[in-house]
């Protein structure tokens, strides 16, 4: 029930002493809005961070080494080769979801590297021989056409799919890609898709250099009958991705007589473990982020409680004869916690207000001149967090007002009416 008579004189109570209020308001206020930048800032470099899984997050990369140990009659030092027949191994693993087998055919600044050409413009760019499903494990946004399908694979089609660096490098400006021809190592491929990375810097630009053609395409042309340069793989649904990657390995191990302890011959990237490592992180920039804030809270909280003691203690008189007059111990309480309550509330709120249209207005700002960067994103406040924070508000207002309340309420109302 709204009494307007309580809140008159909390009013009164609070403007009294306005600069006493202004101070002890700045403490809530400052932990709030310290709390709101942290956890916007940590956001934002968790967007920063996180762009640049564009691939699966519980992909699995396992490719070849030399081997270091002797074994099985072998000697150290030798080569392992993948093959068309351990891909199809591969697959039968229960714990194998998606595979995609992956031939690099060419890197750049390499002597055997493919030149690709277009009319009077060649280039040297990466050429990965692939299969339809990497675009299960590996994410694109397709400005034109589409990426490797299974008639390319089973027709061993002469199609090219294209980054927009690669375009921008083998046609004039203005030209269409689609369905025009380019050369690679002499041969001829029809482009069927332009595409655009999601990812940023080193790893964008790597993307945008690389042209990607049919696997069995690959293999054929280029000599390179039935090899595999690596493996790409997502686990089923129920298997973590650590136990798929060890079950690859293990099987390779058998099929290619590799020692169990040889740690060397097969090399393998879990991106679920990198991810799981980035959010422990973040996890832990978040609590620390809350630890700092919550201190300065705890702080300003203190300063209400200290303000809350000095105005029970001016208030001495009044509270005896509240007292004297019947007043419950239940209402001097309340008085107090209500006080305490507001002025914790209101510097909050405002604390609140100030962090969200800041980290908004930074967000805003970064938009608009299309920021990018590898480690700080755009940052961002959520919901949620707005929430708790008004919670944490409204409990600490409670816990400042509450002791000077109880001593308020435990006044001798005789002892209290001689206080001068």
């Amino acid at each position: 029930m709204f009494d307007a008579d309580t809140w008159q004189e909390l009013w009164q109570t609070i403007t009294k002493h306005r600069l006493r209020t202004l101070l002890t308001c700045f403490g809530v206020f400052w932990g709030i809005f310290m709390l709101v930048i942290l956890l916007g800032a940590g956001r934002g470099l968790q967007n920063g961070v996180l762009q640049n899984f564009d691939i699966a997050r519980n992909a699995i990369f396992v490719w070849t080494r030399e081997t270091a140990v002797p074994y099985a009659g072998f000697s150290s030092g030798r080569e392992i080769d993948l093959g068309m027949d351990d891909m199809t191994a591969v697959e039968r693993l229960p714990q194998v979801e998606v595979l995609a087998a992956r031939l690099p055919v060419n890197s750049p600044g390499q002597p055997s590297g493919l030149t690709i050409e277009r009319g009077r413009n060649s280039v040297s760019f990466t050429v990965m021989a692939d299969e339809p499903e990497f675009t299960a494990i590996k994410a694109y946004r397709f400005e034109g056409g589409r990426f490797i399908n299974p008639l390319d694979v089973a027709e061993r089609r002469k199609v090219a799919v294209i980054g927009l660096r690669a375009r921008e490098e083998l046609f004039e400006p203005g030209e269409q890609a689609m369905g025009e021809y380019i050369r690679i190592g002499g041969v001829p491929f029809r482009v069927v898709g332009v595409f655009d990375s999601l990812a940023t810097g080193q790893d964008a630009i790597r993307d945008l250099q690389t042209i990607h053609i049919p696997l069995t395409t690959a293999q054929q042309t280029f000599n390179l009958a039935g090899r595999v340069g690596y493996f790409g793989v997502t686990p089923r649904p129920g298997y973590p991705a650590l136990e798929a990657e060890e079950a690859i390995k293990q099987l390779l191990r058998r099929r290619h007589k590799i020692a169990p302890d040889d740690q060397q011959a097969l090399a393998s990237l879990n991106v679920e473990e990198a991810y799981n490592n980035v959010q422990s992180m973040f996890s832990g920039i978040s609590g620390f982020s809350w630890l700092v804030a919550i201190g300065t809270i705890i702080a300003g909280m203190v300063g209400v409680a200290n303000i809350m003691l000095i105005t029970v203690r001016e208030r001495t008189r009044e509270i005896g004869i509240r007292k004297a007059l019947g007043a419950k111990p239940a209402s001097i309480i309340g008085m107090i916690v209500l006080e305490a309550a507001v002025i914790s509330g209101l510097a909050g709120y405002c604390g609140l207000v100030a962090g969200v249209a800041l980290v908004e207005g930074v967000a805003l700002i970064l938009r608009r001149v299309n920021f990018t960067s590898e480690v700080f994103g755009i940052p961002e406040i959520d919901f949620n967090t707005a929430l708790l924070a008004v919670g944490i508000l409204l409990v600490a207002g409670i816990l400042a007002g509450l002791i000077p309340g109880v001593k308020a309420a435990r006044l001798d109302p005789v002892i209290a009416l001689r206080d001068e």
